[in-house]
């Protein structure tokens, strides 16, 4: 098959997950390419997403590596078949890819947690308080744009309730609860959708209260996807360009400690329900 333009974060993940693989295992590229019977360009292409690799290919590429993690090995064969058609094909042309991206990053995670300090997690957002968001993006969107970015956020929340649901811990900063994203009666319907979302087998919200004083990673926005294995984590971080995708193990380690220094310092799961009761009734 010939290459791709534009590979996806997945795609981009794999290949960066087989460079790991060779260049731990100190294989050159020449060797690489001569063991699984390809040029040395293919074996670049296959490293930078480019190009797909067999699961054959790639656990003979995993033995002569001495790789002897076998959940890793067959974690990454997963990442090697085709992927069918998925509901968030259905915005590609007409979103940023990043976005797609994340929508698939979430689809595949074995486990999300989220932190936000600013406004409600995404996947637990309102159409209302969406749109509301949306339409404080700059340069401004048009109509059109801003309810085609509602209805994908709209879309992403089927993880949530499909058949096997993702199991989803949302770490959500009092002030988060207090911005008036769409006017009160918007973020009022939003709190309350919120506590009601929580009361969901699959579904935590935790609150970090103001009288907590400062916190690590303070005014970022974090989503957390835990993969088939841990080395397989990625983070999804947002920035004013769109998503932004992290997955070094130093930088999985730090975002995994913020997230052990939230688990102890928000509310529990019941006192936030009634926290976020309270905050709702002040509007």
């Amino acid at each position: 098959m010939p290459p791709r333009t534009t590979p996806t974060q997945r795609q981009k993940r794999l290949g960066a997950e087989i460079r790991k693989l060779r260049t731990t295992a100190g294989m050159s590229v020449e060797y690489a390419a001569g063991l699984l019977g390809v040029d040395r360009g293919k074996i670049s292409n296959i490293e930078s997403g480019v190009r797909n690799i067999s699961a054959e290919r790639l656990r003979t590429l995993a033995a002569h590596c001495e790789c002897a993690d076998e959940r890793y090995v067959a974690a990454l064969t997963e990442f090697t078949k085709r992927p069918g058609t998925n509901w968030w094909d259905e915005y590609r042309g007409r979103l940023s890819p990043g976005l797609l991206d994340l929508a698939e990053l979430e689809w595949h995670a074995a486990r999300i947690q989220t932190m936000q300090t600013v406004h409600i997690p995404g996947l637990l957002q309102t159409e209302d308080y969406a749109r509301s968001v949306f339409e404080a993006v700059l340069p401004r969107l048009s109509r059109l744009e801003v309810e085609l970015r509602v209805a994908h956020r709209r879309e992403r929340q089927r993880v949530l309730d499909r058949d096997l649901p993702v199991d989803y811990v949302g770490f959500v900063h009092e002030a988060a609860l207090r911005m008036q994203f769409g006017g009160r009666k918007a973020a009022k319907d939003q709190l309350l959708a919120l506590n009601e979302a929580g009361e969901r087998e699959n579904i935590t919200i935790r609150v970090l209260t103001v009288d907590r004083g400062s916190f690590p990673g303070a005014g970022h926005a974090l989503l957390y996807a835990e993969g088939p294995v841990p080395q397989l984590d990625t983070v999804q971080l947002d920035s004013a360009h769109g998503p932004e995708f992290v997955h070094a193990e130093l930088q999985l380690a730090k975002y995994r400690e913020h997230l052990r220094w939230m688990d102890e310092a928000c509310l529990s799961a019941s006192a936030s329900r009634d926290f976020i009761h309270a905050v709702a009734r002040e509007l």
